[in-house]
């Protein structure tokens, strides 16, 4: 689709658009910035009024147009598969996967700039992309880099709030309570409590939630520390990137590590917006609520175990399965345990999608990184068995729309292969990484003056009394 005006082309990447020229045929607003546009804020400032336009021109002139139609089964199955939302960072195809902005995920990783060639991008790149619709440059991608540092300062009573929690707290739980504290500091909160005028709520959004984006690596890091490295603190470096300095601060400098840490933050950031922990801030903020409240809340939905506390189950699950068959597992072995947990009312973690109906894009970009940078490592061995056994059962069982593995089925062992085993804080990676869409998307929400969301319920006696009427 067509999102903003053309600029020009920067020269150093024209090569590489002409030959990606084939895949991204469809992806025609595709735009590559001038290197001199480095201040993220003035971009906005430049293309919000325009945005703004274009969505009263869609209500004016199509707003009585209808999607769809809402069937019982969608209102008792939580919502399922009903258009509801208007998200406009990202858009998930159940065939395709996620594209940001347009841009498949594979798209991202050739255009997005990387911290060395071939490597993978940097998620404050793909940041530049959600915000604006367009592929940023080095020099824009470096600029923000250094903005979101000197933006990373964590007040004390932070600190102290957590310090607060028993070490034993879950570790989304203490690092909710971090965000929680950080609020203290809303500049939305301050602008609106002066009498803000509406057109302006964007900016003040923007500062939190670039503030937001910036302190969340160094909460989440505390955190960490706190619970398995008995609190021993590692200074920030400002001279890495968001990513390899994500890696730094929890104690993990190996150089993979860090291109896996820019690769999980990237592909963790975005899922479209009716996910538990996108729809969860988007709704929140639609009460005006500031970045800070609705990221806490998205944070409390990302805990449950449907949604990102997949992640954690699925490294506990595999680490089970080795321990009660050994390394050496037979696909027989692997076949009788995947029944043997099917049988007994669970799961299999790592495998299904409530919208995804083939392979996961995340899944298959990971097991990319792994083959390419652990390819003998005995976990990621297992995960590809798991791919190879567990669709065909799921299949055979002929209840499951989507037996594909998801994004949770292989980031567990990739982390686990550099160090970082503590299954119990995957759900805060993920928490960081869902930071940067969700931030994208609260800035635009108040930029295009979004109302509040008021769905309308029904009782069960209600839609008994409405199927009579209709049969």
């Amino acid at each position: 689709m067509v999102f903003f005006r053309s600029v020009a082309v920067l020269s150093k990447l024209r090569s590489r658009l002409a030959q990606q020229s084939t895949s991204l045929g469809s992806v025609r607003w595709l735009q590559i910035q001038s290197a001199s546009d480095l201040d993220l804020h003035s971009q906005l400032k430049d293309l919000i009024p325009e945005q703004q336009e274009r969505l009263k021109k869609l209500k004016a002139e199509n707003g009585k147009v209808q999607l769809g139609n809402i069937t019982v089964d969608m209102v008792i199955g939580g919502m399922r598969g009903m258009t509801g939302l208007l998200w406009e960072t990202s858009l998930l195809d159940p065939d395709e996967g996620i594209r940001f902005r347009g841009l498949s995920i594979p798209e991202c990783q050739k255009l997005l700039p990387a911290a060395s060639p071939g490597g993978e991008p940097l998620p404050e790149g793909l940041l530049w992309l959600l915000l604006t619709g367009k592929v940023p440059s080095k020099e824009q991608v470096d600029s923000l880099s250094k903005e979101l540092h000197s933006r990373s300062k964590v007040p004390d009573h932070v600190y102290k709030a957590i310090n607060a929690l028993p070490p034993t707290a879950h570790p989304m739980t203490q690092f909710t309570t971090g965000v929680m504290a950080l609020q203290v500091e809303s500049e939305f909160q301050k602008a609106y409590d002066k009498g803000l005028s509406k057109a302006k709520f964007w900016e003040p959004t923007y500062e939190d939630s670039m503030n937001l984006i910036a302190r969340l690596p160094v909460v989440a890091s505390f955190v960490y520390r706190r619970i398995y490295k008995e609190g021993q603190i590692i200074p920030a470096d400002s001279s890495l990137d968001y990513g390899a300095n994500f890696s730094h601060v929890l104690g993990y400098d190996d150089p993979k590590m860090m291109e896996l840490m820019r690769l999980y933050v990237t592909i963790h950031s975005d899922h479209e917006g009716g996910n538990v922990s996108a729809h969860t801030a988007h709704l929140v903020g639609s009460a005006l609520s500031d970045p800070y409240l609705s990221f806490a809340a998205a944070l409390n939905g990302l805990a449950g175990p449907l949604h990102g506390l997949a992640n954690q189950e699925v490294l506990l699950w595999i680490k089970s399965l080795v321990e009660e068959c050994g390394e050496n597992i037979t696909t027989e072995q692997l076949k009788d345990y995947i029944w043997k947990t099917l049988n007994s009312g669970k799961v299999v973690p790592g495998y299904g999608h409530g919208v995804l109906r083939k392979t996961d894009p995340r899944y298959t970009c990971q097991r990319e990184f792994a083959l390419k940078h652990l390819p003998d490592d005995p976990l990621f061995q297992l995960v590809s068995k798991l791919y190879e056994v567990v669709p065909p059962i799921l299949t055979h069982l002929g209840k499951v729309k989507n037996p594909w593995p998801n994004v949770d089925a292989h980031s567990g062992v990739l982390l686990n292969h550099f160090g970082l085993s503590e299954a119990r804080y995957y759900t805060v990676l993920f928490g960081v990484s869902r930071s940067i869409g969700i931030g994208s998307q609260l800035i635009w929400d108040r930029a295009l003056g979004l109302p509040l969301e008021r769905p309308k319920s029904v009782t069960m006696e209600w839609l008994e009394n409405y199927c009579k009427k209709a049969a």
